[in-house]
């Protein structure tokens, strides 16, 4: 047989190196097929992460935290709603007969609350939004001048942390019983101002009476954690910022307020949810059933007081659901930093977007 030989330019050339490496190719895979084992095959023999030993040590070691919220805040959470489901034992106008057993109602505790109670809901809800908003903007600002104050290196500053500290170490019922004191109709407060208010009757002048001793007793609870956040900052920074020339109001607002944001805004998140559920204060400082400062609590309270524990619950859940959109609102829209620092996660590139080879990116 005669072997012909075929120019590489020819159409008989194109076809045999086709061929070829078809048939390179085809061997290639036959020889892979039996030493490269399937992608299943890889991962069932791939070693477990090292991760996954540390996720079960973490879940561990939460477990008692998780406990210990489950059986303080989701348990009579779920029991609260149960009972705002149930009304008040009482005569039954169907049977004649008395209930001895909590009668189910359904959502009709829901439906009076903003019915036939709506007044004294509404008013109760006014007063808790606005004494909120008050005290905690007052306390932001005074709680940050007092951390500014705490953080200077001057004389006597251990004597001025401890007694700004004191306020806020005092318990809430003996500050309502001191501010009761000087708020009397002879006490100090009246004697400043040469006026004769009655402090601890109805008007906005309770309002004004709970606001200052509310902003007395926890601005200094802002302030020391603000505190620890100016602590952890440089002073280098701010050695360049004089440098640069920047003087202390720059400072403040270029430097320090950024970089003490995380903690200021922690401080007052754990500051509003305190403030919405505020009750002792104004019980004990103003009194009972006062249409000025009757908060969402004290009106829970008072249905609760009055054995009338199905309103009571519907009071308390209502309650809830306002403090948890105030916290969901705030974590989203203001960036409080409660749950982890996000920027610190790598960021996953967008599916559809190409990928670009160094070459491209160098062009």
């Amino acid at each position: 047989m005669v072997k012909t030989h075929n120019p590489p330019g020819s159409a008989e050339g194109r076809h045999d190196d086709t061929a070829g490496r078809v048939y390179g190719v085809a061997r290639g895979s036959a020889r892979g097929s039996s030493a490269v084992p399937p992608a299943s095959a890889a991962r069932r023999r791939r070693k477990p992460r090292a991760t996954a030993g540390s996720g079960r040590l973490a879940a561990l070691l939460v477990s008692p935290t998780l406990l210990v919220l489950t059986i303080v805040v989701l348990y009579p959470t779920i029991v609260a709603l149960k009972d705002s489901l149930f009304g008040t034992p009482g005569l039954n106008p169907k049977t004649g007969f008395v209930n001895e057993t909590d009668p189910f109602v359904g959502a009709q505790n829901y439906t009076d609350i903003f019915g036939a109670a709506g007044e004294r809901f509404w008013n109760a809800f006014w007063n808790t939004s606005f004494l909120t908003v008050t005290t905690v903007g007052m306390e932001t600002v005074i709680g940050v001048a007092m951390a500014l104050i705490m953080n200077r290196a001057f004389q006597g500053r251990a004597l001025v942390r401890a007694s700004i500290l004191v306020p806020w170490a005092i318990p809430t019922a003996v500050t309502g019983l001191l501010w009761r004191w000087i708020f009397n109709s002879n006490g100090i407060a009246n004697a400043l101002i040469g006026q004769q208010v009655l402090w601890t009757t109805e008007g906005f002048h309770a309002k004004v009476a709970v606001i200052i001793a509310d902003v007395w007793k926890t601005a200094p609870f802002i302030g020391l954690l603000v505190l620890a956040g100016l602590q952890v900052i440089n002073k280098e920074v701010y050695e360049a910022a004089k440098i640069d020339g920047a003087g202390a109001v720059r400072q403040f607002w270029s430097i320090t307020l950024p970089l003490v944001k995380p903690a200021l805004m922690v401080a007052v998140l754990f500051r509003t949810l305190d403030a919405l559920r505020m009750f002792d204060l104004p019980y004990i400082l103003i009194g009972a059933q006062k249409e000025s400062v009757e908060t969402l609590s004290m009106l829970a309270q008072d249905q609760a007081a009055n054995v009338r524990f199905g309103p009571a619950a519907a009071y308390a859940v209502i309650l809830f659901l306002y403090v948890f959109l105030i916290a969901l609102a705030f974590v989203r829209l203001l960036g409080a930093n409660v749950v982890g620092d996000d920027d610190a996660a790598p960021k996953r590139r967008r599916r559809w977007l190409p990928v670009r080879r160094p070459a491209e990116v160098a062009a």
